[in-house]
């Protein structure tokens, strides 16, 4: 399980539009990760909508915003083109990079149980360090409860 403080898993994953994003590569920016369960799906669209409105505010605190799911390049491609979304949105369809965050989780819906992503936010600081993690997210203001903790560091 991460924590703050500690060094963040370094992942190289593909990105939609092409090309891969590795963490060791954004050394030296913030970098804001959040993990979601699936593309356009409501609760999932609504955030990815909220951190583009956020895009510019976020680039102007120096950091980068990434989105992850397991859903695939196309998927996300489609979901991005649908809502003019403006984050990059990661693609770890063998869930690697879910397991090594800790939100791939046991959940429940309508009594039954299953493995997903828990909707988590992990914000990594310059030196590549954990500086928060926000799990079990709620999207209403969640993108700018995150804006203020990227204008903090």
């Amino acid at each position: 399980m991460i924590e703050p403080g500690q060094l963040a898993p370094d992942v190289t994953l593909p990105r939609d539009g092409g090309g891969s994003v590795s963490l060791s590569d954004l050394r030296g920016q913030i970098v804001v990760l959040y993990f979601y369960p699936r593309d356009d799906t409501s609760g999932c669209t609504k955030e990815a909508i909220a951190f583009t409105d956020a895009a510019n505010e976020f680039a102007a605190a120096g950091s980068v915003v990434l989105g992850i799911s397991k859903d695939s390049i196309a998927k996300h491609d489609k979901f991005r083109d649908k809502h003019g979304l403006k984050v990059a949105l990661l693609s770890d369809e063998d869930g690697d990079t879910c397991e090594r965050y800790g939100v791939w989780k046991e959940k429940s819906m309508y009594g039954k149980t299953f493995m997903g992503i828990e909707r988590t936010t992990v914000l990594i600081d310059r030196d590549g360090k954990i500086a928060r993690i926000w799990p079990k997210v709620k999207v209403a203001g969640h993108a700018e409860d995150v804006l203020k903790a990227v204008q903090s560091l």
